[in-house]
């Protein structure tokens, strides 16, 4: 406990320092939102207008600590501002709108890919110089080395134009509307495929490389030597004493990318124009909105953070050393 609370104190004091970058960031940007939004709207607005949006946006021009307390405030209200290019809508409102699909998408895929490659990992370990370990890690590295965004556009091209048998685009078939029927789920579904495909074949390989190099070192080590002359089954050797404690690695890992699950996969949901936080982020930036960027990079920030924490609590499981830290 007592380790699990000094690690807790650290995430804290970090959750702090990103907020204040976050508050800091903006302002030393050149202009500020309400004058982008002033200028987008080309003379429809009065000049008594441009106060009242500073006003809105948290840029007031007032001393910085007061900005600093007035944001500290609103922020533990759960108010993020006003959102420019989604304008009037709020920033937690806009946010809500990727958070689930994004959560969805990068989610499933960052769970598949890490449960997928780590049990290959822990196969071609356990069968060194076979034929799997030969062929497979070789073929996974390939495809790895792909940016992950043009594997995206080959399945694209393949299954959705040329074949046309998985759609191009959107999260669901825009005849639908949102429920829980069992169209709705399917079409989803559907649409999922190909953009989750793509994040899985790109990241696969290095889940698997680097469980097989962790489960290669544990397999050399004399409690594994212990179980097998004890006549354990290879199973239980294989997941209960070798896995187990190879598996450490690799969830530091899944935690960091679990964290970004919620920053979305950027250009992946621009090719499939799948409306996730990555689709918003690039609203974001055209539209100078940075209420709305400071809203994606607290909850990708706050969202790292947790996925570490949650991390730790999983090290005290698996690993009993950590408990006497």
């Amino acid at each position: 406990m007592r380790y699990l609370l000094r690690q807790l104190g650290l995430y804290i004091l970090a959750a702090w320092a990103s907020l204040t970058l976050n508050f800091i960031v903006p302002r030393l940007a050149p202009g500020d939102p309400a004058s982008a939004m002033f200028a987008r709207y080309k003379g429809q607005l009065q000049p008594e207008a441009l106060a009242a949006l500073r006003e809105a946006f948290g840029f007031t021009g007032g001393p910085l600590h007061e900005q600093y307390a007035a944001y500290l405030a609103h922020l533990f209200r759960g108010d993020l501002g006003v959102s420019v290019a989604y304008f009037p809508a709020k920033v937690t409102d806009v946010l809500a709108m990727g958070l689930g699909w994004t959560a969805l998408l990068t989610g499933s895929s960052v769970v598949v890919a890490f449960a997928l490659g780590s049990l290959l990992g822990v196969i071609a370990a356990w069968r060194r110089g076979g034929a799997f370990d030969t062929t497979l890690p070789p073929l996974l590295v390939f495809l790895g080395a792909f940016p992950y965004f043009w594997l995206a556009m080959m399945l694209l091209y393949g299954f959705g134009f040329t074949l046309d048998v998985l759609p191009l685009r959107h999260a669901y078939a825009d005849t639908l509307a949102p429920s829980l029927s069992f169209s709705f789920v399917a079409s989803v579904a559907e649409h999922l495929l190909l953009p989750a495909t793509s994040i899985v074949l790109a990241s696969v390989g290095g889940w698997m490389l680097s469980m097989r190099s962790s489960m290669i070192g544990v397999l050399a080590e004399d409690y594994v030597t212990m179980a097998h002359a004890k006549g354990l089954s290879p199973l239980r050797i294989m997941f209960h004493y070798a896995a187990r404690n190879a598996l450490l690695p690799n969830v530091t890992g899944f935690g960091m990318a679990l964290g970004f699950v919620l920053g979305g996969s950027l250009l992946t949901e621009i090719v499939f124009s799948y409306p996730g936080q990555g689709y918003l982020l690039v609203q974001a930036v055209r539209s100078q909105d940075y209420p709305l960027m400071q809203g994606i990079f607290l909850t990708i920030t706050m969202a790292v953070l947790a996925a570490n924490f949650l991390v730790d609590v999983l090290y005290v499981w698996l690993d009993p050393r950590t408990r006497g830290r």
